[in-house]
């Protein structure tokens, strides 16, 4: 058996919790319990977008370094040869 933990929780959220156990058949302790565990799985599913997209950074470099830099140059100069090709 495990330890014994306690939380304060409102009172519309501990009626939903008794109507709920009532509902399913279950003691408000496995519902608390397994709304915990979904919880944490959730939490692990979730990953941030810079941990998720460091095993392609930079994977895919153009070779030429200052791209940040010199975009609006290379968009003027695509756009002069849109129109010249007209």
């Amino acid at each position: 058996m495990g330890q014994i933990t306690t939380a304060r929780l409102p009172l519309d959220t501990r009626n939903k919790l008794q109507i709920l156990a009532r509902v399913k058949g279950k003691t408000k302790s496995d519902i608390i319990k397994e709304s915990l565990d979904m919880y944490y799985e959730q939490e692990e599913r979730e990953i941030d977008s810079y941990t998720l997209g460091l095993p392609y950074f930079g994977k895919y470099g153009s070779g030429d370094g200052d791209l940040s830099t010199s975009y609006k140059e290379r968009i003027r100069e695509t756009l002069r040869v849109r129109q010249n090709s007209y």
